[in-house]
């Protein structure tokens, strides 16, 4: 029998936060134990192998079979609601990536419900129709192409009351991939299928679709009007490598900028007039390339075009790959979003090279990064390693800011007793806005709103989206029962996510321009020596991007919290918005001048 493989994440937070000792079981079709596993400090499992069919199979469309063989996983841990995923498809010679967010209890303890996810078989091996509909008017488009920071996409027909996931584009590319065509496929049929895939997801988008019609998302999972997207679906390696390749590359006409409508179906149970997918694997057998193939299903004067932005990206890419030998302040910048990563993923090796320079240490962590996220484990820091390393940084900092703006909003544990609608304003809006977004981090389907202090629309939707979750009546009203739920999903949330050094007695601090021992430690409370000792130092220099432990204790905690400058920001707004001076700040953060620029990292006093 043939073999294929397995590996099973559970992270959350947008991959912030990797969850360590989760128990996972993989059960055979009979439900027999096959393996228990527990996830590791980067939340995933070995790698295992399981048997399955011949990859034969799935390249002939006349076999009627099941190409594959489907084991089930179960997912425990300490205040996490059990997941249970049915018909996992395991391929002849592939690795399979089963990704498994784990939602937090509103208390500590082991969930007696199930949330069960049923994996089903692959869009090109269904019979129901799979067309997709093209828009019949001229549609409002965008002006630019830019690849989406994240995507929305309900999980229904466009007209049904079913959910919807906010999820990131290139994660979405992937699933959609894997749940409609056979990872085993051969290489130029792959990517025909997947140019295809962003294509039509990029269209959707460009012309504002669905939004245009007064509908809450981009795109559907239902084929008969989109393609596929399993949430709590598998992604294969062979999909994933190519995504990471071309995920910003797209189908047009020349002399257009809107994406093609790159319609497809299966084209044996279902024909359409765009792409069949078991033709791609025809065509591929023949040596055509993947232009080549797509050319045979759409006009012949298509081309492949590429998207240079990604919507709401930290940083840009700079356009060539960073490697060892490179220098400057993309290279800084690569190690500064790494370095603070690493306090999440403490896998991730220290950096030590000259700040600037991409050295020896700088590409081990590039590779263990690479390693982690299933990127291609090289080194080199292209498009897709880029993009990973911003989202996964964005991520990180975003939680703490959420922190810091908690403790100066003052949230406590206790709700708020006014009534909250559409059209309210201040301190308690602020509150349910910002309770809204720390639970957005967790709950994929809670939409993240602006905390402006003012009720309007988008808070009224994601009031709506919040009820329903949590079975009240969705009335968009906040009053004492919402109010009680949000807290306790809150206050969840603070009892069962772990932090990033449960129990180690240290925290993990990046050294910057300014800093010395005595500055850290009088920042931290603790003394020149303690540190010294901890990071087994024989003297006081130190030198800028040095990851150092600092003790910790339960009456010591940091006199700063981290914020992350974005647009529209100065330091004296800042020391407006938290109670401190432009002077306090640029000190703390060893600043000569007033200049501050977005992505930046600032520490804010937090005595005031």
């Amino acid at each position: 029998m043939a073999i294929g493989y397995l590996t099973i994440q559970t992270r959350v937070a947008n991959d912030a936060i990797p969850l360590e000792g989760i128990q996972i079981r993989i059960l055979d079709d009979q439900g027999g134990r096959v393996y228990d596993l527990t996830t590791d400090s980067n939340g995933e499992t070995p790698m295992v192998s399981l048997e399955t069919v011949d990859s034969s199979l799935s390249l002939n469309p006349n076999y009627t079979g099941t190409p594959y063989v489907g084991y089930d996983v179960l997912a425990q841990g300490e205040g996490f609601r059990t997941v249970y995923v049915e018909g996992v498809p395991i391929y002849d010679g592939e690795s399979a990536i089963l990704p498994i967010t784990l939602i937090p209890l509103q208390e500590l303890g082991r969930s007696t419900d199930v949330t069960r996810i049923a994996i089903e078989k692959p869009a090109v091996a269904r019979i129901e129709p799979h067309f997709q509909q093209e828009p019949v008017d001229e549609p409002r488009v965008l002006r630019q192409v830019v690849i989406p920071k994240t995507v929305t996409v309900h999980l229904g027909p466009p007209a049904s009351y079913a959910a919807d996931v906010n999820v990131s584009f290139l994660d979405y590319v992937k699933n959609v991939a894997s749940s409609e065509i056979y990872p085993t496929w051969p290489d130029a049929a792959l990517r025909a299928n997947i140019y295809a895939i962003i294509t039509f997801a990029l269209n959707r988008i460009f012309t504002e679709w669905y939004r245009s019609q007064g509908y809450d998302f981009d795109i559907t999972n239902n084929t008969a009007y989109d393609q596929a997207y399993v949430y709590g679906g598998p992604i294969y390696e062979s999909i994933n490598n190519i995504v990471d390749e071309i995920f910003n590359e797209y189908v047009k006409r020349p002399g257009q900028n809107a994406p093609y409508f790159t319609s497809f179906c299966n084209g044996t149970t279902v024909t359409c007039s765009g792409l069949s997918q078991w033709g791609t694997v025809t065509l591929a057998q023949r040596g055509l390339t993947p232009l080549q193939i797509l050319r045979s299903y759409y006009p012949d004067d298509i081309v492949i075009a590429e998207a240079n932005s990604v919507s709401d990206a930290t940083a840009s890419y700079p356009g060539t790959p960073l490697r060892r030998g490179s220098t400057g302040l993309d290279v800084q910048t690569i190690q500064t979003y790494l370095n603070r990563i690493r306090r999440n993923y403490p896998a991730i090796p220290n950096i030590t090279d000259e700040t600037g320079v991409f050295g020896s240490s700088t590409e081990a962590a590039v590779r263990k990064f690479q390693s982690i996220f299933n990127l291609g484990s090289d080194g080199v820091v292209g498009k897709a390693t880029w993009y990973k390393i911003s989202q996964v940084y964005t991520a990180v900092t975003r939680l703490a800011e959420l922190d810091s703006e908690g403790t100066s909003i003052g949230v406590g544990t206790v709700p708020p007793n006014t009534v909250l609608s559409q059209g309210s304003r201040g301190n308690d809006v602020l509150t349910l806005q910002y309770i809204l977004n720390v639970i957005s981090q967790f709950y994929p389907n809670i939409p993240s709103v602006s905390q402006d202090g003012i009720f309007g629309a988008a808070t009224k939707q994601a009031v709506i989206t919040f009820q329903q979750m949590m079975q009240l009546n969705p009335d968009g009203i906040v009053g004492a029962a919402t109010w009680q739920a949000l807290y306790n999903i809150f206050l969840g949330i603070q009892e069962n996510i772990p932090s990033n050094n449960p129990g180690s007695g240290y925290v993990e601090y990046t050294v910057r321009s300014g800093d010395s021992l005595w500055l850290i430690a009088q920042r931290y409370g603790t003394t020149v020596d303690a540190i010294k000792r901890l990071n087994g130092l024989t003297s006081d220099s130190l030198y800028i991007g040095q990851v150092l432990r600092i003790p910790t204790s339960a009456s010591t905690s940091p006199s700063y919290f981290e914020y992350t400058v974005r647009s529209g920001d100065t330091l004296w707004i800042l020391a407006q918005r938290y109670g401190t001076t432009v002077d306090a700040i640029k000190s703390l953060n060893g600043l000569t001048s007033n200049l501050i620029y977005i992505g930046q990292v600032l520490l804010i006093p937090d005595g005031a």
